[in-house]
């Protein structure tokens, strides 16, 4: 298992991501990009415990921080399956809930009135841990600043620090904006503990968003804040969040480089035409993206990122789109899960699996695949890697196994032998970990109920996929009286 000190400080990227007209690229090579959004490589809510009946927003749930161990199995997962960018969440914000909710938030109340917010350290050093990890792995990052909405705390949870009404945020004049100028200050001029380096020299970010779906941006709240970002990190990019509308000002604005949309069904704009006609409207002035689409069927999602992938207008195409959205492996065993558009979707687990099929998982992981393909050229998806070996935990009474799965694994054999015989038996073979809802309380991912004499037995777990099968994990023993 490799911990943060297996991080170095060499960049194994050699190049940031830059910006000609409506084309990215990587060194000389133009860079596209498509995956499933990757929203919780930083923060997870812990849909398995259900909802916090003390937040006062009905809604609130349990959050908590990921491992080091489950982010690098997240970011394994998503660069082995073609993955090249990610755009993560926000940073949240604190409410006066989280304490009973037993919650940490990315952004403190001041310390003092009307001075600036702060950053939770323990939340940052697990943001560093994500950077470093998509350096490591040659994974691009898009980090939104703020949030629009109440989902993790956003703009009305920072205003509530200056006792301003939440479009407080959108005012250029007002307290709440100069404390988000703030939050952009303190963030890109961190410096990672793992990297040593500052944020604005990371070349793992990608790009900077001004926050998730603004939908209330001006063209001065964008200029004002593109421009704050661009001269503390003036090789990364801009991106403006700006939601449900296109802002003609941002296509002549020198310090935005990516004008992005987000498309669903409730805004009536989930269609492959919302790309044509974002296009039309760029003119190919600025780089395009789809920063979230989905919550729909699979027909209607291969349709929109078809589109995205093939659909060209004056030589201009969107660099990337990512379809809502995914979750990984649990540490414990089994994925995280989230429930989406009032049950009606869950979020998809990396590579595909049977289990999802309910949620049509395996067609969308193949949409994606597929679109990763085109865009590097290709006319089909490559094969997966071979999976690497799961982590077995210590077996639990009444011979309950978990294990941490692997990053490409879609089905795992489970060996058994006794501690006396050098010959391993196989006892189950096809096991899945791709449960959708499971609930590290009640589930567990294999049960050996064979009846079995007294003595020492050691277990060991190989995962596979399409493309053959791991090295054995390690071993666990126990003692059966």
């Amino acid at each position: 298992m490799t911990t943060s000190a297996s991080i170095t400080t060499q960049q194994p990227i050699e190049n940031f991501i830059t910006r000609q007209g409506h084309q990215l690229f990587d060194g000389e090579q133009p860079f596209r990009f498509a995956g499933i959004h990757a929203p919780e490589l930083h923060r997870i809510e812990d849909d398995a415990k259900g909802k916090c009946a003390a937040d006062r927003r009905s809604w609130g749930q349990y959050f908590k921080w990921p491992s080091y161990t489950e982010q690098e199995n997240w970011i394994k997962a998503l660069v082995r399956t073609g993955h090249k960018a990610m755009r993560i969440y926000v940073l949240s914000v604190a409410h006066p809930d989280d304490a009973v909710c037993h919650r940490q938030t990315h952004i403190l109340n001041p310390a003092t009135v009307d001075g600036p917010p702060r950053l939770n350290e323990e939340a940052m050093v697990v943001y560093d841990q994500m950077i470093a990890l998509a350096s490591k792995h040659k994974l691009r990052l898009i980090i939104p600043f703020i949030d629009h909405w109440q989902w993790w705390g956003g703009r009305e949870q920072l205003a509530a620090f200056y006792n301003e009404n939440q479009d407080a945020l959108y005012d250029t004049q007002s307290k709440t904006y100069h404390a988000y100028l703030n939050i952009i200050q303190q963030v890109i001029t961190r410096k990672n503990t793992l990297t040593g380096r500052h944020y604005f020299q990371e070349k793992a970010i990608m790009a900077w968003e001004t926050g998730n779906e603004l939908k209330f941006s001006t063209a001065q709240f964008v200029k004002q804040t593109a421009a704050h970002i661009k001269a503390l990190a003036p090789q990364q990019l801009v991106v403006d969040g700006t939601y449900l509308q296109l802002l003609p000002s941002s296509l002549d604005d020198p310090n935005v480089d990516i004008v992005s949309n987000h498309f669903y069904t409730v805004n009536n704009n989930n269609n492959p035409q919302t790309i044509k006609d974002n296009l039309a409207f760029i003119s190919a002035k600025k780089a395009y993206m789809v920063g979230e689409f989905g919550l729909a069927p699979a027909g209607l999602l291969e349709d929109i990122m078809q589109t995205a992938v093939h659909y060209e207008l004056n030589g201009a195409q969107a660099v990337g789109a990512f379809i809502w959205g995914f979750r990984g492996h649990r540490e414990t065993g089994g994925f995280y899960w989230h429930s989406e558009g009032n049950g009606a979707y869950y979020s998809y687990h990396l590579p595909g699996f049977r289990d999802g099929d309910f949620n049509q998982e395996r067609e969308v992981v193949s949409i994606v695949r597929k679109a990763q393909a085109n865009m590097n050229g290709l006319p089909h998806a490559p094969p997966l890697p071979i999976p690497e070996p799961p982590t077995l935990h210590p077996i639990s009474e009444g011979l309950k196994l978990n294990w941490l799965g692997s990053p490409t694994g879609q089905h795992y054999r489970i060996e058994r032998r006794n501690t006396l015989s050098e010959t391993w038996s196989v006892i189950a073979q096809q096991i899945s970990d791709g449960k959708n809802k499971f609930d590290p309380q009640v589930d567990d991912l294999f049960v050996d109920t064979s009846a079995l004499n007294s003595g020492s037995y050691e277990y060991r777990v190989i995962a596979s996929n399409d493309s053959g099968e791991s090295a054995p994990s390690n071993t666990q023993t126990v003692q059966l009286k």
